[in-house]
C-alpha cells in the first residue's frame, strides 16, 4: 500500500485557501530581516484544494496506530484514553491564542489554572514546591538532578556520581550523565527490588543521591524504601523518584512520604494528555524543603488576589524551557483532575493495579516470569521459551501488529531477557484484555503450528516488517533528494 506525498498530489494553480495580500512595505521587510535570511524564490509548497488536504491526512491517521484506535499496552508509557473534553477546552480561544508575552494582569485565568495545577500536583505527590516548566520526562529528570547538584553545591562540595539501579529507565543514567555525573549501577535482587549490600558497597562521600522508579520497570513496588533512606542520609545523598510510573500510586502513596526528595511527574503519561512521536510532553518536578531555593524561575505565586511570575530566587538554577512550560498540557491535565477529582484519583490506580494483573495471571502460563513479586500496574514477562521454539519478542511484538494492537514495549527492562513489558491501564475494559490474551495465546500456538507466520509478520499492515539497523544507519527522508 501506498500514500501519495502532498507534493506529488500537488497540481499548478489549486488553492486550499486565500491569503491576504502582504500590506507590509518591502523596505521595511528587509530593514527587520537581514538580507541573507530573505527567500530569492518562493517556496516549494505544495498546491492543493481544501478537501484534498483533509482527505489526505484523514487517510493518513487511519493508517497510524493510536489509542483512540485500539489497545495500546504500552509498558511504563501509560498510554491511557484521553477524554476529549480536554482537547475542547485547550482548544479555547482564551487559551489557544494566549500569547506568552501577555501582560499578567490580562492572563490571569491562565496563571490560576498553572498555580491550581501545581498545587493539586503537591498534594498528590506530597512535596512542598515544584516547577511546571520542564517540557518531558528526560527535561524532569535533568531539572532534577541539577537541583541535586546545586544543593550539594551550596553546601561546598563536588559530588561525583549518581547510584542507578539496573532496572532503570534508560533516561536516568544519560540524564545524569548530562548533568556532569558518573553513574554506578545497583544490582536488583531475585526479588526485583534493589540489592542493599551492593547499594551499600557503592555510597560513598562522592554520592550525590540515587535514581529509583517506583513502582520499578519491572511493575514492583520497591518495599525497601527506608533502608535506602538511611544508607543515603549516611552521606547526606538525595533520592530522586522516577515519577513515570505514578499512575499506580494516586491516592494510595505519596512520594515525598517515603523518603524521596525531588521528583518529576509526566503529565503526558498520568493525566492523560496525548504523547508519542516526540510529543507533546511535560514533566514537572516536584521537591521537598531541602531543594526549593534551587528551583527554576519564575516560579507561579499567588500574591493576594493577584496570580504572579516570583522571579527572586537567588539560589536558582534558571530557566529550563522557555517562557513557562507547554501550557496546552497543562490545560489538559487540569481538566482531567478537575473531572476526576479527590475520589476518582485512587479508583484510578486501583483499576490499573486490577486490569494489570489480571492479563498478568491469564498470560503466565504461557510466558515465563522471571521476577515472580507481587506487580502492581504493569508487568514483564520473558519470551525465552517462544525463542527458544523460533519465535523471539520482536516476532511476537510484530505479529500482534496484525491483529489491530499495538505491541507491549520489548526488551525492556534490560534484566529480563526476551522481555515484554505490559501495562493496560485502567482506560482498558475486561473484554479488551480478554481479547488481547485470546491473540496472544493466538500467536502462542502459530510458533509451533505455522512459525513463518509469525517470523514473517506485520503481513496486514500499511508498511511491512522493516529493516530497523538499516534505518538507523542509512536514514534518510527527505523527499526532496529522493525526488532528484
Amino acid at each position: 500500500m501506498y500514500t501519495k506525498l502532498l507534493f506529488e498530489l500537488s497540481k499548478e494553480g489549486r488553492e486550499g485557501h486565500p491569503l491576504p495580500e502582504i500590506d507590509v512595505p518591502e523596505k521595511e521587510i528587509t530593514s527587520l530581516i537581514p538580507k541573507e535570511h530573505l527567500r530569492e524564490k518562493s517556496a516549494d509548497l505544495p498546491q492543493l484544494a481544501e478537501n484534498e488536504i483533509v482527505r489526505h491526512f484523514v487517510e493518513l491517521s487511519t493508517l497510524n496506530h493510536h489509542v483512540d484506535k485500539s489497545f495500546y499496552p504500552l509498558g511504563s508509557c501509560t498510554m491511557k484514553y484521553n477524554p476529549k473534553i480536554n482537547e475542547q477546552v485547550a482548544a479555547l480561544p482564551g487559551f489557544a491564542r494566549l500569547h506568552p508575552e501577555q501582560p499578567l494582569q490580562k492572563a490571569q485565568g491562565a496563571l490560576q489554572l498553572m498555580y491550581e495545577l501545581q498545587e493539586y500536583l503537591k498534594e498528590i505527590s506530597g512535596f512542598t514546591g515544584i516547577t511546571l516548566q520542564p517540557a518531558a520526562g528526560a527535561q524532569g529528570e535533568l531539572t532534577g538532578l541539577l537541583l541535586m547538584k546545586k544543593y550539594h553545591q551550596m553546601k561546598g562540595r563536588n559530588r561525583e556520581f549518581i547510584l542507578v539501579p539496573d532496572s532503570a529507565h534508560g533516561t536516568n543514567p544519560a540524564s545524569a550523565a548530562i548533568s556532569g555525573f558518573k553513574i554506578k549501577t545497583v544490582r536488583s535482587t531475585a526479588s526485583g527490588l534493589v540489592d542493599l549490600d551492593d547499594l551499600k558497597a557503592k555510597t560513598d562521600e562522592n554520592a550525590a543521591g540515587i535514581m529509583l522508579t517506583n513502582p520499578s520497570t519491572l511493575g514492583i513496588f520497591e518495599t525497601q524504601l527506608k533502608e535506602i533512606r538511611r544508607i543515603m542520609d549516611e552521606v547526606d545523598a538525595l533520592m530522586y523518584m522516577d515519577g513515570a510510573n505514578l499512575n499506580a500510586l494516586f491516592g494510595i502513596v505519596r512520594p515525598a512520604d517515603t523518603g524521596f526528595d525531588v521528583m518529576h511527574i509526566n503529565l503526558h503519561k498520568s493525566f492523560s494528555t496525548p504523547h508519542g512521536g516526540g510529543g507533546p510532553g511535560s514533566g514537572p518536578v516536584a521537591v521537598n524543603d531541602k531543594l526549593k531555593e534551587f528551583l527554576p524561575v519564575p516560579v507561579i505565586d499567588k500574591d493576594g488576589e493577584q496570580f504572579v511570575l516570583k522571579e527572586d530566587l537567588p539560589n536558582s538554577i534558571g530557566k529550563v524551557h522557555s517562557f513557562f512550560g507547554n501550557f496546552a498540557i497543562f490545560v489538559r491535565a487540569y481538566i482531567y483532575l478537575r473531572i476526576v477529582g479527590n475520589k476518582g484519583l485512587p479508583e484510578i490506580s486501583k483499576h490499573a493495579i486490577v486490569n494489570a494483573n489480571y492479563l498478568k495471571a491469564k498470560l503466565k502460563d504461557i510466558f515465563e516470569i522471571q521476577y515472580p513479586a507481587p506487580t502492581m500496574h504493569e508487568f514483564v514477562v520473558s519470551a525465552e521459551n517462544q525463542k527458544k521454539r523460533g519465535a523471539k519478542a520482536l516476532d511476537i511484538a510484530k505479529r500482534l501488529l496484525d491483529f489491530g494492537m499495538h505491541p507491549p514495549t520489548i526488551y525492556f527492562p534490560l534484566i529480563v531477557k526476551e522481555a515484554l513489558m505490559i501495562e493496560p491501564s485502567e482506560s482498558e475494559s475486561k473484554e479488551m484484555l480478554d481479547a488481547f490474551v485470546k491473540i496472544m495465546l493466538q500467536i502462542n500456538r502459530e510458533i509451533d503450528d505455522n512459525l513463518e507466520v509469525v517470523t514473517g509478520a506485520p503481513h496486514n499492515t500499511p508498511v511491512r516488517r522493516l529493516d530497523e539497523a538499516g534505518a538507523v544507519k542509512k536514514l534518510n527522508i527527505n523527499y526532496f533528494k529522493h525526488r532528484q
